[in-house]
This record gives C-alpha cells, sequence and structure tokens, in this order.
C-alpha cells in the first residue's frame, strides 16, 4: 500500500512540474525573441545613426562645393573629397546591410562630374540634381534602419529632424544664396525662372525650419532624458537667428540682399552642423540606454528560467531520494532489548502464594506424584 502512494505521488509530481514547465517555457521563449528582436532592431538604428552622421558633412560640403562653383571657382573645395571618402568608408561596412550601395554608388559618381560642369546655371542644376540624390540618401538609410519606425517618441522625432528637415533646410538655404547671386548677374529678360525658383527655396526653407521646429520641441517634450533638453536649447537659438538674418537678407517682398544673404547662410550652416552633430548624439545615447535596458532584461530572464529549471529539477529529483531513504534498513538492536514479554518463561508472575510448581495458579501435582507429608486419611475414615 505504501508502495503504491509513493508511485501515485511520484506521478503527480511529474504531472504538475510538466504542467508548470510547459508554460514557463513557452513564456521565457516569448521574452527572449521579443528581446533579442528589439536588440536587433536597436543595433541596426544605431547603424543607421552611424551612417547618417556620415552623411551630415557631406550635405554641408555639397552647399560650400556649389556656392564656389558658381563664383568661378574650378577647384572642388577640399570638404568634399574628405567627405567622400567617409560615406565611402561608412558605405563599405554598412552598406550591404542598409541596402545603400547603389544609391552610393550613383551619387559618388555625380560628385565626382561636378567639377566637369560649365556655366552658373548648368552648375547650379548638376549641384541640386546630386543634392536632390543625398537627400533620397538620407530617406533611404532612415527607412533600411527603421528609424522612421521607432516607437519612442524622442527617437522619432529626433530622426525626423535630422535626416529629414536639417538637410533640406541647409540645402534650401543655399540654394536662397546661390539664386540670389545669379539674380543680380542676369539680364532682366531672364530673371523670371530664377526668381521663380527663388521664391519656391524661400517658401521651402520656412516650412522645413517650422518642421524642424516643432520636431524639436516634440522630442524635448517626450523624452526621459536629463541632457536633451540642455544640450538644444543654445544650438536652437543659434539657428534661429541664423534663420531671421536668412529672410532678411531675402526679402522676399523686394530684392534680394546677397551679401546679407552669404554672411547668414554662413552662419546658419555652422549652427545647422552643431544642431546635428547635438542631435545625433542624443539619438546614439538613447539608443545606447534601451541596449542597457534590454541587457538587464536579458540576464533577469536568463536568471528566472535558471530558478525555474532547479526548481523542476528538485521536484523531479525529491520522491526518488525520499524512495531511496525509505528503502534502507534499520539498525540492528542490542539482544534482549526490546523483545516481548510473551518470548521469556516468567519466573514469578507477581506476589501471592506460589505453588511448589512455580506457578501460583498451577496448584493441581501430577499424576503419580507423593507428598510424604499427607497421611493416609481412608483408614481413619473406616
Amino acid at each position: 500500500m505504501n508502495s503504491r502512494r509513493t508511485r501515485l505521488g511520484s506521478a503527480l509530481a511529474v504531472i504538475l512540474t510538466v504542467l508548470v514547465l510547459v508554460p514557463t517555457a513557452v513564456l521565457f521563449g516569448r521574452v527572449w525573441t521579443d528581446n533579442s528582436d528589439k536588440r536587433d532592431s536597436t543595433q541596426l538604428e544605431k547603424k543607421g545613426v552611424e551612417y547618417i552622421t556620415a552623411l551630415t558633412p557631406l550635405v554641408s560640403a555639397l552647399a560650400e562645393s556649389q556656392s564656389t562653383s558658381i563664383q568661378g571657382v574650378s577647384e572642388p573645395p577640399e570638404s568634399l573629397a574628405s567627405a567622400v571618402t567617409r560615406v565611402s568608408a561608412v558605405d563599405a561596412e554598412l552598406g550591404d546591410e542598409l541596402r545603400t550601395k547603389e544609391r552610393w554608388a550613383d551619387l559618388k559618381d555625380k560628385i565626382s562630374k561636378l567639377p566637369k560642369v560649365t556655366g552658373a546655371v548648368n552648375i547650379l542644376n548638376a549641384h541640386v540634381q546630386a543634392s536632390d540624390l543625398t537627400l533620397a540618401l538620407y530617406a533611404a538609410v532612415r527607412r533600411n534602419a527603421d528609424l522612421n519606425r521607432d516607437p519612442d517618441g524622442d527617437i522619432s522625432n529626433l530622426q525626423q529632424a535630422v535626416a529629414v528637415d536639417m538637410p533640406s533646410t541647409v540645402m534650401g538655404v543655399n540654394r536662397m544664396g546661390d539664386y540670389a547671386n545669379l539674380l543680380q548677374g542676369l539680364p532682366a529678360a531672364s530673371r523670371a525662372q530664377v526668381q521663380a525658383q527663388f521664391a519656391y527655396e524661400v517658401l521651402t526653407v520656412q516650412n522645413s525650419v517650422k518642421q524642424l521646429t516643432e520636431n524639436l520641441q516634440a522630442a524635448v517634450d517626450n523624452t526621459e532624458s536629463d541632457t536633451l533638453s540642455g544640450s538644444l536649447v543654445s544650438a536652437l537659438d543659434s539657428f534661429r537667428r541664423g534663420v531671421e538674418a536668412m529672410n532678411r537678407g531675402a526679402n522676399p517682398a523686394g530684392t534680394p540682399n546677397a551679401a546679407t544673404m552669404s554672411t547668414a547662410q554662413t552662419t546658419l550652416q555652422t549652427a545647422l552642423s552643431n544642431l546635428a552633430g547635438i542631435t545625433l548624439r542624443e539619438m546614439d545615447r538613447l539608443l545606447d540606454d534601451r541596449l542597457d535596458s534590454l541587457d538587464y532584461r536579458r540576464i533577469e530572464a536568463v536568471v528566472m528560467g535558471a530558478l525555474a529549471l532547479l526548481l523542476v529539477l528538485g521536484a523531479l529529483t525529491w520522491p526518488a531520494f525520499t524512495r531511496r531513504r525509505e528503502a534502507e534498513p534499520a539498525p540492528e538492536r542490542p539482544s534482549g532489548v526490546g523483545e516481548s514479554t510473551r518470548d521469556v518463561a516468567p519466573h514469578r508472575a507477581g506476589p501471592g502464594p506460589v505453588g511448589p510448581y512455580g506457578n501460583p495458579y498451577d496448584q493441581a501435582p501430577g499424576y503419580g506424584d507423593l507428598d510424604p507429608t499427607r497421611r493416609e486419611r481412608s483408614g481413619a475414615v473406616r
């Protein structure tokens, strides 16, 4: 009966252990998979930030090349060659994963042909084409790196600001200044098209600045970072002052002041470059914080999984340990200890008269026994 109860208890323990272990393993698997997916996505976003960091100097270098080429400088600026080299290195490392190799090869080819273009209008159009391809490369990076689908509000707004609004603003501001310079050297009959392009770029820059300011403000409002707000305030104020100076020089209602716009353009590009650097560093820091949190959760899941496994092993081995203890023989007892009194013949049963035969209740002598003290009373009767 005890053996049957032991086997039944062991079977119930195994069944209960399996019922606990299966959902625990399923839950652990889901947590581990979700954690791994988030880690992979975050690391991919960090690679996107690295690529965009390399693209930022290229935008400024293309703007500089555009302005100097229109002014008659045949040699491209050194900053352009340096920026191309940097993007090439990053694309060689990350281009396959971010799927940017074809786009970069096309853009790099367009940039290499810029010094061969002649004529102010042709130079401007060639640089506009290269700039548009650069914006398309920005869009490809943010899309393929999943930056545009980031779940956190602060990173989502920062990537929109640094990968869309800032490069668009830099290029728009630069085109404003270059169109203003072209208007001064063109005859009145040829100004209509350039004037229309100038007005279009003014509106584009105003819209880009508005979007940039809103995205940066939204990022500050939605972040838990202690450094984001303080880092962006001064850079954003400098950027706004540059925009105001640029708008005064553009004078959309009248004739643009090329000299004022040129000074404001330099200030604005410096402010944008500083603002882009701060934004990218903050994005990278926020992504690092996310990775640290995911690493902690991974360690936590491993510890909880190991603890559950230990509990399961303990539940499985405990019945076997108990049965082994029950099967061990009892230790031998000393002779005479614990023996039943029924196995030992009593010599005296207790107080009271004891017969000659040793037992007080056994008074009858055995047949044939003679008592020499007794007298024969039969003769006396007679």
